[in-house]
């Protein structure tokens, strides 16, 4: 009996240990497009001609994975096109987030009231929604969302933090 006994105490000590692991590692797989939900909570929080909105990027793959960095966000119309420039990177720690299956990571998005700029290099226009690459990835996401925009590529009216 003492020979089970010691299996049941090594087992039950790995156990605990699996269980004590941290949960924030930075280890897996980075996350795909394919198996992330890009969402946004609002209305967003507003100061001095800015909203604030917060991204949701939601992991539904099925497993961990690991985001890293910026977001690539920038405005669309109706048709999906790009209107004026992509955001800006805000000056933000970088980290690596760790996700597991049904865990959301979230990304601060600042929107600059487009009537702020001069309408010359503006050109104010409705966008449809935000077109939005996960951290390391050439497939987007589009979140609809309607807001006034630059048309235009001359002033920078969105900016995003990284991932958090």
């Amino acid at each position: 009996m003492k020979c089970n006994g010691f299996f049941l105490s090594l087992a039950l000590l790995a156990a605990i240990g699996a269980v004590a692991s941290p949960r924030g590692t930075a280890s897996g797989a980075p996350c795909r497009s394919s198996g992330l939900v890009v969402w946004t909570a609002g209305p967003g929080d507003g100061a001095a001609g800015s909203v604030y909105l917060t991204l949701g990027l939601t992991n539904q793959s099925g497993h961990a994975c690991t985001l890293t960095g910026f977001p690539g966000v920038s405005a669309v119309d109706l048709q999906g096109k790009a209107m004026g420039r992509p955001a800006s990177r805000d000056r933000s720690t970088i980290r690596t987030v760790r996700l597991d299956s049904g865990a959301t990571a979230h990304v601060r998005l600042r929107i600059v009231n487009a009537l702020n700029f001069p309408p010359s290099t503006c050109r104010p226009r409705a966008a449809a929604g935000l077109r939005v690459y996960p951290p390391g990835e050439t497939t987007s996401k589009v979140v609809p969302i309607p807001f006034e925009a630059c048309s235009r590529s001359g002033p920078v009216f969105l900016s995003v933090r990284a991932v958090a």
